[in-house]
């Protein structure tokens, strides 16, 4: 049996099938009905991680450390449910979109940073967090995530999606994925991985608890 979705997230029917919905304004053009509108899990590594039945244990009104925003496609998603939702990028030109998108969403809170550097925005995003979720194409993903730990209460949850080009495009992706969850391990108890194919190619998804 897959686990529950977190509250505020169902599975609704969109042109004769049932897809992942989250209530909120619409973003990137996805379909909508009756306020909800469709997670796509092809442009979503956290959707498609709930897509595939990984157990994300997020909640109704969570706060949120989200790691490369981009333009907003997930974080929106995710705001759309959850409680105070920190949104770092790295990238000027995305993150112009990503104030426009928090403009509709009162708990979204777009942070220009670097992830790999979270002590320059400590003084802004609260300790104590129930989930960071990552999703940054950078070499090092496990230290970006060792780094932010530094922000999630006692058992909060890494949310991750593994990117394995971004690591070593020559190397074997599951040789990619041991490598970075035995990083990972440092800091975290790994409590869950799976492949985020069809969805994503050479994309890993873990769900792990800090320790």
């Amino acid at each position: 049996m897959s686990p529950a979705l977190p509250e505020g997230v169902e599975r609704r029917e969109f042109d004769g099938r049932e897809r992942l919905a989250t209530r909120g304004p619409p973003v990137y053009g996805e379909p909508t009905e009756g306020g909800w509108r469709v997670w796509d899990a092809g442009r979503s590594k956290l959707g498609a991680m709930l897509e595939l039945g990984m157990d994300a244990d997020l909640s109704g009104g969570d706060a949120v450390l989200y790691l490369g925003a981009a333009s907003g496609t997930t974080v929106s998603h995710v705001a759309d449910f959850c409680g105070p939702t920190y949104a770092v990028e790295f990238a000027p030109r995305p993150v112009r979109d990503l104030v426009g998108v928090a403009e509709d969403r009162g708990n979204l809170f777009p942070l220009l940073k670097d992830a790999r550097r979270p002590e320059t925005y400590a003084h802004v995003v609260e300790s104590g967090l129930d989930a960071v979720v990552q999703d940054v194409a950078t070499r090092g993903q496990a230290r970006v995530a060792t780094r932010n730990a530094r922000f999630l209460r006692e058992g909060g949850r890494l949310l991750a999606a593994i990117k394995a080009r971004s690591e070593d495009v020559t190397a074997d992706p599951e040789d990619v994925f041991d490598a970075v969850t035995a990083e990972l391990s440092e800091a975290y108890e790994i409590l869950e991985t799976e492949r985020l194919e069809p969805f994503h190619d050479d994309h890993l998804g873990v769900v792990a608890r800090v320790r």
